[in-house]
């Protein structure tokens, strides 16, 4: 009998383990930036060091580096994080961006607050 619950147990926590790393996925930079049409449109979550940015007013732009290679994210009403912060970032890949009179070839427009 205490096997059996044991064994409920065991599985129950793999199960809420594996839920938890699920939502916590992140796709690596040089991976977007080698076809960053197979990922066009669609919302993915990156993990880096903030290394450059800029913004006023809640909106800005700032750089991510995550070991792999870097990438430029348009934060709009999420504020900007200041360089040195490790942040992981959600939302949808765009190509052809430009802001503050820069153009940037291939962005991550923030869709959801970042932790």
């Amino acid at each position: 009998m205490l096997s059996r619950i044991c064994k409920l147990a065991l599985a129950f926590v793999l199960t809420a383990g594996m839920l938890l790393l699920t939502g916590c996925l992140t796709t690596s930079i040089a991976k977007i930036n080698r076809d960053p049409g197979r990922f066009a449109g669609r919302n993915v979550s990156i993990h880096g060091t903030v290394s450059d940015s800029f913004g006023a007013l809640g909106n800005g732009i700032f750089q991510i580096d995550d070991g792999s290679g870097h990438m430029w994210i348009y934060s709009q009403n999420y504020g900007v994080p200041s360089n040195g912060r490790s942040v992981t970032v959600t939302g949808r890949i765009e190509q052809g961006f430009a802001f503050g009179g820069r153009s940037f070839g291939v962005i991550l427009r923030e869709t959801k607050s970042r932790h």
